[in-house]
């Protein structure tokens, strides 16, 4: 079977024989495995990636501006020449869209239709790979973006009203580039949305219900109607409102962090591997970053254990394996990848 063919039948909960994966490497650690393998081909002799085909949706539109900073379609200012690149200041001072021009859905659609004609040839033309229409930056994350992490926090509690309005504004223009993807034959919408931290979701649950979870049902329904199926991205703890996100229409909950609160992976196959999809649960922050070879090699055999009968899942580390890793622990991961599927 190709890669798509056997993603089609995990996220639809069937088991294969093969496991499916996908391992991003940081540049740097990417070059010193092919120092040590010697070879500029390891990874298409190593790996058998079950890669995806991926259809990139910008939702910001950043501009270039005067050193260093760039501004997005709502008026927030960046700055992308540090590390790690943030917001330098959000355009809404005060809890109010009163003199602001909000920008409308065409600013974004505009460039899905400029290339929608390439997208549809791209795709059709790709039987292989499991094809994703991307688009990052959720509806959460760009209203800290236009008012900044404390202030939107307090507004979630202090002003509902005002975050309603906010949110319903950026979710039309999320729906209207949804929408415009329509004919795209794309397999997937990956979505994106930081809800959670270590403990759970970071605003509380009821908060999320009540502001959020209407934004996201209608999104969810678009997708859906287009025959697509949804993954969405959120790191941290989310399990406190899986039951919703699946009752809204969630397939696939992508980069998994076992070292979250109630996100082990035996716990979540248990409770809910029937319902919904899971794309990660490989530890970045503890097998990968602590783990012995020999550990992680058991780790990776392990999950592709756990989920090789029911499906449900895409085995991929939380995080991309990251520069700094050692690389003994970088070798384990490829050697392990080489012998899970025989």
């Amino acid at each position: 079977m190709t890669a798509r063919e056997i993603i089609k039948k995990r996220l639809n909960h069937e088991g294969t024989d093969i496991t499916p994966y996908g391992i991003p490497f940081e540049a740097k650690l990417e070059e010193r495995l092919t120092e040590y393998y010697n070879d500029p081909d390891w990874k298409s002799k190593k790996l058998r990636q079950f890669t995806c085909s991926y259809l990139g949706i910008d939702t910001m539109l950043q501009s270039d501006t005067d050193g260093g900073l760039k501004k997005d379609a709502y008026g927030a200012l960046w700055r992308i020449d540090k590390k790690p690149f943030h917001l330098e200041k959000a355009p809404l001072d005060n809890p109010s869209l009163k003199g602001y021009d909000f920008p409308g859905p065409d600013l974004f659609t505009k460039q899905i239709y400029d290339n929608k004609a390439e997208a549809i040839r791209r795709f059709e033309e790709n039987e292989e790979q499991y094809r994703v229409i991307h688009m990052g930056w959720g509806i959460f994350e760009h209203s800290w973006v236009m008012r900044g992490f404390e202030n939107t926090l307090a507004d979630m509690i202090d002003d509902e009203d005002f975050y309603i309005e906010l949110t319903s504004l950026i979710t039309d223009n999320f729906i209207a580039m949804v929408k415009a993807c329509d004919g795209i034959p794309a397999d997937a919408f990956m979505l994106g949305d930081d809800w959670g931290d270590q403990r759970g979701i970071i605003f509380g649950p009821e908060r999320w219900r009540k502001l959020l979870r209407p934004c996201w049902e209608r999104i969810y329904h678009e997708v859906h109607r287009q025959g697509k199926k949804v993954i969405h991205h959120s790191c941290g703890s989310i399990v406190e409102i899986y039951d919703d996100v699946i009752g809204i229409g969630m397939d696939c909950h992508e980069s998994v962090q076992p070292e979250a609160a109630g996100m082990a992976p035996e716990l979540l196959k248990e409770k809910w591997g029937k319902k919904i999809s899971f794309w990660g649960c490989l530890g970045s922050q503890s097998i990968l970053h602590s783990g012995t070879p020999a550990e992680i090699r058991k780790e990776i055999k392990r999950l592709a254990e756990l989920f090789r009968e029911d499906g449900g899942y895409v085995l991929a580390p939380a995080k991309p394996l990251v520069d700094e890793m050692s690389i003994d622990r970088a070798v384990a991961v490829v050697e392990a990848l080489t012998e899970i599927n025989g």
